[in-house]
């Protein structure tokens, strides 16, 4: 905060957001907020998967699992519904509050979060998933990923019921949307939350491009990513205690209100 005790702004900074192709509006309105402006850069497009009996058979399990707010999207498409019902008994659970938001304006009213960090380990570190012997969940989620709380939720005695309701498919930004990446001022960050979504802007720069990138501060959503970005050259480095547009765009302006980016 300033001496004033306002709260800290990002007025005149630029994000880059990487989020899938239509998918930036909450990060606009999270940069907005706080004063900023934002780029967008999609490497990823959702598209939608046919998981039949899969989703019947996760939903209709006595704890469920989200993955992401598409994941609760998809999953009302593929049920035709708009209101998504919970059966008595059932215990819902998402991996952040993005999540929990998405359930909650789908008709799920009690959706339990992590209670530190809002990523797959600290959804995995809840208290009542260390044990699940012979408990049926349903994982509702993408195919892809690290696949960790699934295969975590085995190990510890889940029967688990995937089902994969939406893939990421690559897509290429433009030359010139990679062009504007350079024509950002000093006052810019990039926010990643997906190691594939970064990916596929990494390796479509060339050398140059890539050290002027890793010269801004990046806003990284879990201690895996901040350490795959340190491992590749950058340097200023936030750490974010989730995904959410809320997360990244707060732990930047609380650095940036701390003098860190003078």
């Amino acid at each position: 905060m300033d001496k004033a005790g306002s709260a800290p702004t990002l007025a005149g900074w630029y994000v880059i957001s990487l989020r899938p192709s239509g998918g930036h509006a909450p990060v606009r309105r999270a940069a907005a907020a706080l004063g900023a402006r934002l780029l967008p850069v999609s490497t990823l497009k959702l598209v939608p998967v046919d998981a039949g009996p899969a989703l019947a058979a996760a939903l209709a399990s006595p704890w469920v699992v989200f993955t992401s707010p598409a994941a609760v999207a998809f999953a009302q498409e593929a049920q035709g519904v708009q209101t998504l019902r919970a059966r008595a008994g059932q215990r819902w659970l998402a991996v952040g509050s993005g999540t929990a938001m998405a359930l909650r304006s789908a008709g799920i009213a009690e959706v339990a979060i992590p209670e530190r960090r809002a990523d797959s380990e600290g959804l995995l570190a809840r208290p009542e998933l260390q044990s699940l012997p012979g408990i049926d969940v349903g994982l509702v989620t993408a195919p892809g990923g690290r696949g960790l709380i699934g295969e975590t939720l085995a190990q510890r005695g889940a029967r688990v019921h995937l089902a994969a309701v939406y893939r990421r498919t690559a897509i290429t930004p433009s030359p010139a949307r990679l062009r504007r990446l350079d024509d950002l001022p000093g006052m810019s960050a990039l926010l990643v939350s997906s190691a594939e979504a970064f990916d596929g802007l990494w390796s479509r720069l060339p050398p140059p491009a890539r050290a002027r990138l890793a010269a801004r501060p990046v806003v990284a959503s879990s201690p895996r990513l901040a350490a795959m970005l340190a491992a590749l050259g950058f340097a200023a480095i936030v750490l974010a205690q989730g995904a959410s547009p809320s997360r990244l765009l707060a732990a930047l302006a609380a650095d940036v209100g701390s003098g860190r980016f003078r």
